[in-house]
């Protein structure tokens, strides 16, 4: 397909990254977030989205830094097309922007942390090409991914496109030895240029959800595993918890 002018389609790209952990005690839970705190800060987060600029081809322009208290941090990087001429062009890779939602209220001792991460291109290159080194960076239990492309560029004829690559599933950008580990559930409206994909982890390790120095017993740890799995099916079916 041959196009003129500026592509002027908009990819984005929006994903949610969900880990949990058993905190029963209050010990246990103050070094989880101590965990969070360091690994996820917004310096952290922002090394990896410096990587998936990199894959998109882009250069950084501008960033925003905020670590917030008692907990949570937000990323934001201005993008321009790496071979231009950053803010004196019409920017093709626009912006890519992390927040981290901790959830550490629950009385029942499950823990969360949701990284949420959104990225907006223009131009030939579609966004879902850095799935791979994202999933790389973290360890997740429940993944949303949101793909959508808005907007319209003209061909060669002065005709109207709204789609300049092709794509059937989220899953074909997804390294297939990491598929194995979730189950999966999709929302493809192709016509409308929406996809959506939900991942759900399948091969826990039971053990790594709990602090090596815990005391719970076999029988405990059997309880709270159910729990565990509880809220996370709640999170991947949207079900509400009583």
């Amino acid at each position: 397909m041959k196009l003129v002018g500026f592509n002027n389609l908009k990819k984005a790209l929006s994903f949610s990254f969900y880990d949990f952990v058993i905190a029963p005690t209050a010990q246990e839970k103050k070094s989880y977030i101590e965990y969070i705190n360091t690994n996820y800060s917004a310096e952290r987060v922002s090394e990896l989205l410096k990587r998936v600029v990199a894959i998109i081809e882009a250069e950084v322009l501008h960033v925003s830094l905020q670590n917030y208290e008692p907990y949570g941090a937000s990323a934001v990087l201005l993008l321009g097309d790496e071979k231009g001429s950053g803010v004196t062009m019409h920017l093709d890779k626009s912006h890519i922007t992390a927040h981290t939602y901790p959830d550490f209220e629950n009385e029942s001792g499950i823990l969360s942390f949701r990284v949420d991460i959104e990225l907006s291109t223009c131009g030939e290159i579609t966004p879902l090409s850095s799935l791979n080194a994202i999933f790389d960076f973290f360890d997740t239990d429940i993944v949303t991914i949101d793909y959508n492309v808005r907007g319209f560029t003209r061909n060669a004829r002065g005709e109207h496109v709204y789609m300049d690559h092709e794509i059937n599933s989220i899953k074909e950008y997804i390294n297939a030895e990491t598929l194995k580990s979730f189950k999966s559930k999709e929302l493809i409206l192709q016509n409308d240029n929406i996809w959506q994909l939900k991942l759900l982890r399948t091969d826990m390790h039971e053990e790594e959800y709990f602090s090596p120095e815990t005391e719970l017993t076999v029988e405990e740890k059997k309880e709270y595993i159910a729990l565990l799995n509880a809220e996370m099916l709640s999170i991947f079916n949207g079900w509400r918890t009583l």
